[in-house]
């Protein structure tokens, strides 16, 4: 395996690490509801785009420093037509990005918006895994 490869392989891994370890901190605030609901939504957002920025990786494209979810479909949707499929999803989820970071911007997400962020960025997981090779 060339080096450029290997690299591009540690670097997936590295999204898909990261977005695993939001995850499970998303996963245990559900579970206890023992944190905010907003957090949730916003490592909810964040677990779609490091699964679709993995993506990106393995397919070797580069991927803007943003956070649209729906850009970043756009631009899967360029290698895989499929990923149409979780667009309205990664609609969903990318209004919770600015929201969540600023204060001035900043409503109170419920429980409810906590889960169903989560359950959109699982569909997310699922349908990416199922792109990425040898994963």
């Amino acid at each position: 395996m060339s080096d450029k490869l290997q690299k591009q392989d540690l670097i997936v891994e590295e999204w898909l690490k990261r977005a695993t370890e939001d995850e499970l901190s998303a996963n245990v605030i559900l579970k206890e509801e023992g944190g905010a609901p907003n957090t949730v939504c916003f490592l909810s957002q964040q677990i779609a785009e490091k699964y679709l920025k993995a993506f990106l990786v393995q397919e070797k494209r580069e991927y803007p420093k943003i956070h649209s979810l729906l850009k970043l479909t756009e631009l899967c949707m360029k290698i895989e037509k499929r990923f149409d499929e979780i667009k309205d999803d990664a609609i969903f989820l990318t209004t919770f990005y600015v929201p969540t970071r600023y204060p001035a911007d900043y409503p109170e997400f419920g429980w409810k918006d906590a889960k169903d962020a989560f359950e959109s960025a699982k569909r997310i997981k699922e349908f990416v895994l199922g792109k990425i090779k040898n994963h």
